[in-house]
């Protein structure tokens, strides 16, 4: 899952990004609007986590535009002004959901995921393939009943690659999925943590590679 916070104070933003990234999502910052709509109009998220009171931006235009403009990403509006008026507005607007600060990281986290399970834009809760089962909520990996205990990445690849059915994802697409903006297009990081994540899931090897194209995963 990949999420993008927009979040003007700094320490803030990074303190959300980090423990987003430990429960093993991929997270791009912007610290105003502008730098924002400049992200949001590249890459595809599943959700945007949007301040209101942003600079260079106000929330409120950033959402108008998000929504105008199509983008798929759902919006989890943050904001100090919790009042019945101000969540209406923020919904209003577009956004599909409101978090007033403080809050705890638990439903933060919670609420992202369950954004990202919408009917037109997320995975199921669950996900099973070729004996694999994935609990999206607990981050609960099983194969033939075994436990496999795999990192935020690994996850994040398996997810993907069972999300896709029986569509090739190319390893452009997972790095871009699974990683963040940060991420290296021409490393091998991609590769290195397929071939980890065989090893963990053990044989028969559940994942197919498609030379010149991606992986899939075997039916």
């Amino acid at each position: 899952m990949r999420v993008l916070v927009i979040e003007d104070h700094i320490d803030y933003a990074d303190v959300i990004a980090r423990g987003l990234r430990r429960a093993g999502m991929a997270v791009d910052v912007a610290h105003d609007g502008v730098t924002g709509w400049e992200k949001a109009s590249v890459y595809d998220y599943d959700v945007v986590l949007l301040d209101r009171d942003l600079p260079r931006m106000h929330g409120d235009e950033l959402c108008r535009r998000l929504r105008d403009g199509g983008a798929g990403a759902r919006v989890l509006m943050l904001t100090a002004a919790a009042g019945a008026g101000q969540v209406a507005t923020g919904l209003s607007l577009g956004a599909d959901d409101y978090l007033a600060k403080p809050f705890e990281f638990v439903e933060l986290e919670a609420r992202i995921r369950a954004l990202a399970r919408r009917p037109d834009r997320a995975d199921a809760p669950v996900l099973e393939a070729a004996g694999i089962r994935v609990d999206c909520s607990s981050r609960v990996v099983t194969r033939d009943g075994r436990p496999v205990d795999l990192t935020p990445k690994e996850l994040g690849v398996l997810e993907t690659l069972i999300a896709s059915g029986a569509r090739v994802t190319s390893a452009e697409e997972l790095l871009a999925r699974v990683w963040d903006e940060n991420a290296d297009p021409f490393t091998t990081t991609v590769r290195t943590t397929i071939g980890r994540l065989r090893r963990k899931l053990g044989r028969p090897d559940p994942i197919e590679t498609v030379t010149g194209s991606g992986y899939r995963i075997r039916r």
